[in-house]
């Protein structure tokens, strides 16, 4: 079972993390540097999870994929999004055919 605790309390420093000096974490960097940067690193740790996956290396992967769902979070707080509003959508998903869901959202979604 996934421990939300500790993604709430991530969430939570994310958020303050957002207004806090540049220079006073790698967080808070990132966010002055913007949306794009953000999104470039996503990207950056997709591709990462990616090679982790072919190379069959569980640990690496765990590593990348913690790394992913780490800045993910990240531009989650900066929409103002949160874990529970992830999970809220995993929930509604929840029995529903890929296929299905996919048809709902629209073609290429």
């Amino acid at each position: 079972m996934i421990d939300f605790e500790v993604l709430h309390r991530l969430q939570k420093i994310l958020v303050e993390r957002k207004t806090a000096a540049p220079d006073s974490s790698y967080v808070a960097s990132l966010y002055a540097k913007g949306i794009d940067s953000i999104c470039k690193k996503i990207a950056e740790e997709a591709a990462e999870t990616i090679m982790a996956a072919k190379d069959g290396d569980r640990l690496h992967l765990v590593h990348e994929v913690t790394d992913l769902w780490f800045h993910s979070l990240m531009l989650l707080a900066q929409f103002d999004v949160g874990v529970d509003d992830v999970v809220a959508e995993f929930r509604r998903r929840e029995g529903i055919s890929g296929i299905d869901e996919k048809k709902r959202r629209g073609a290429g979604k």
